[in-house]
């Protein structure tokens, strides 16, 4: 009798855990059709060079594709400071690097291939946060995660996060669940995520289950010290920044430059398009 009731104590467990896993699936499902197109690939020219000492001050240029997040339907963009200038993470860990960036040139891509040509009208620094615009006004108001609909999360609670994944996998859209493993409150409140979800590219967006924003994968790095840059993967950790100080600096993005504010008259095709092959 009594195995009786183990066994159906474990299909009970079993069946409860199942059901759970269903629920975190169908919630997941439901935050990325909201939200997957809000989630977009910056496209950055990064020209680095070494300035002073022995080394060869010959500049590279190399260029990227970041993921950003759509916050505002005007285009407004933000994505991690680290990933589009590494050269500003490596300065923030230590004075022994010497290293100057230049971005030279910005680009949201949508979903249907449509180029946006943009520039960064603001850094943040302590925050590791880029501010992207388009220069001329999107074609139609942009998918955009609302940033006043936010969420608090605990320890252990689990989160959604989405990703647009690289040109080797069509830049498909992701998504992956994962838990918040601590809360960091000094000197200001952040998250820690746990593997799985922080998996996720800098600059993509986490929710909460109850469809909210939590925030924004970012970089957080610190002096290295006395150690300098020995030993760097103890000096700097991906963090989930709250939703709520990412709108503080939007609402200080100033406008892009030049021709911000203009309607285009059509969006430029890509490349690709004019040849008719997948996006590069």
């Amino acid at each position: 009798m009594n195995r009786k009731l183990t066994l159906i104590a474990t299909a009970l467990t079993f069946l409860a855990a199942t059901c759970r896993a269903d629920d975190l699936a169908d919630k997941g499902r439901d935050i990325f059709k909201k939200n997957h197109l809000a989630v977009v690939t910056v496209q950055v020219v990064l020209k680095m060079s070494p300035s002073g000492g022995e080394r060869s001050s010959t500049p590279r240029e190399s260029r990227q594709d970041l993921t950003g997040t759509v916050i505002d339907p005007s285009g407004l963009t933000v994505l991690s400071l680290s990933s589009a200038d590494p050269a500003e993470l490596y300065r923030r860990m230590s004075d022994e690097y010497k290293i100057e960036s230049q971005i030279n040139d910005v680009k949201i891509l949508l979903d249907d291939g449509t180029e946006l040509p943009a520039e960064i009208v603001l850094r943040d620094k302590d925050l590791d946060l880029a501010f992207v615009r388009p220069k001329t006004k999107p074609p139609a108001p942009m998918t955009a995660v609302d940033l006043s609909q936010s969420a608090a999360v605990e320890i252990l609670e689990p989160v959604i996060a989405l990703n647009r994944l690289n040109r080797a996998a069509g830049r498909a859209y992701s998504a992956a669940a994962g838990r918040i493993d601590a809360v960091i409150q000094k000197p200001r409140t952040f998250y820690i995520p746990e593997s799985g979800a922080s998996s996720a590219s800098l600059g993509s967006p986490a929710f909460a289950l109850n469809g909210n924003i939590v925030g924004i994968f970012v970089m957080r790095a610190v002096s290295a010290g006395e150690t300098g840059g020995r030993n760097m993967r103890e000096n700097m950790t991906v963090i989930l920044i709250p939703a709520q100080d990412i709108l503080k600096g939007a609402k200080q993005a100033p406008e892009a430059k030049g021709d911000a504010g203009k309607p285009a008259d059509k969006p430029a095709p890509t490349k690709d398009q004019k040849d008719g092959k997948d996006q590069k």
